[in-house]
């Protein structure tokens, strides 16, 4: 079961990285160094289909982490 769990945690982590990098850049202290002022704006179609899957990403993260670490002991 151990082994089940280590394998999905490493799959969930290879999504995760790869969701968090294909989000736009931009965000931060862009505007502190010269870059657009946009102060909000709506994410739409596949950005916000990419934010969603990466907050769902993160938390089936974190729950199986808790689990393999409750299984553990």
């Amino acid at each position: 079961m151990e082994q089940i769990l280590n394998i999905i945690i490493i799959i969930l982590a290879v999504l995760l990285v790869a969701s968090i990098l294909l989000q736009k850049r931009g965000a931060g202290l862009s505007t502190a160094f010269g870059g657009e002022g946009n102060v909000y704006r709506t994410k739409r179609g596949f950005e916000k289909t990419l934010f969603i899957a990466t907050i769902v990403l993160s938390v089936l993260f974190l729950s199986v982490a808790f689990v393999n670490v409750l299984i553990r002991q």
